[in-house]
């Protein structure tokens, strides 16, 4: 029996200023609803630049308590308004000097279900995020949502299999991957490893990218963002690899029980011999 969602991702590029981006963002929120989305991710820092091109303490102002920041509240009276599920990437101040780079999910009824806070965290030329972010000690959480068991994985995360077979094992049906990444370091990558995921653990993938060069770097932010299904077809065609645009799609989480029952990949684990792989 079909099981559809209207799924969507929206990429873009930055505006200059916070208060602009967010508005971009609302913005891209009614229009989804509009089109009938009833979940809709944003791009991986959603409401500044991609400031990891520097290491510059200024940017530390950047982060807001999650949930109890400004832009959650906002987004969750929003999210109230439209009927609609919301993850919102951003920056988390815990408290003063601990920072993670977290997701907050928000229900289509503007309840705030929680957050995860990225895991694995790059340290290389045009993106210098030990310099801003704790590594994340949420696990992976898997969210019961109006559309279904959402779960994220933020950007470097992606490079990591055991994240995404967290997600599987917990549940996931839809997976979201806001990203921030640069064609010259990642193009190559970006359409294998998402659809690789979706297949290896049975479930929908929504991959996000920014768009543009900002003027903090010369990363080249290459958009192309898309849904994948679990059997690593897209689901219409990826996003454009250089201007703003809003993906709406329709998933058929049927497919996911499908799947299931042609490969049996969640049976034919074998995790009493995975043991050297979480060795120290």
């Amino acid at each position: 029996m079909s099981r559809v969602i209207r799924a969507a991702v929206f990429q873009t590029a930055w505006t200059g200023d916070k208060e602009s981006m967010i508005q971009v963002h609302e913005q891209a929120a009614r229009d989804a609803a509009a089109q009938g989305a009833q979940v809709l991710c944003f791009q991986e820092l959603f409401y500044g630049p991609y400031f990891c091109q520097v290491q510059d303490p200024a940017f530390y102002a950047y982060a807001e308590r999650v949930p109890d920041g400004p832009v959650v509240r906002r987004f969750q009276a929003l999210a109230e308004e439209l009927g609609l599920v919301l993850v919102l990437p951003m920056y988390e101040e815990e408290q003063p000097g601990v920072l993670y780079n977290t997701a907050a999910v928000i229900d289509a009824d503007g309840s705030y279900l929680g957050k995860y806070r990225k895991t694995h965290i790059p340290q290389v030329k045009g993106f210098w995020e030990k310099f801003y972010f704790r590594p994340g000690n949420s696990g992976w959480p898997v969210f019961d949502t109006a559309v279904g068991k959402v779960g994220v994985y933020i950007c470097y995360d992606r490079h990591f299999p055991e994240g995404w077979r967290a997600l599987g094992l917990a549940g996931a049906e839809l997976v979201f991957n806001p990203s921030a990444t640069s064609r010259g370091l990642s193009g190559y990558l970006w359409q294998l490893e998402q659809p690789a995921a979706a297949v290896a653990n049975e479930y929908f993938v929504g991959a996000i990218n920014r768009v543009g060069v900002e003027e903090y770097g010369d990363n080249d932010f290459y958009g192309t963002s898309y849904f994948v299904d679990p059997e690593a077809r897209f689901v219409g065609e990826p996003a454009s690899d250089k201007e703003t645009e809003l993906v709406v799609r329709d998933l058929d989480l049927a497919k996911l029980r499908e799947v299931r029952d042609r490969w049996q990949f969640y049976r034919d684990r074998a995790p009493g011999a995975y043991g050297p792989l979480t060795a120290p």
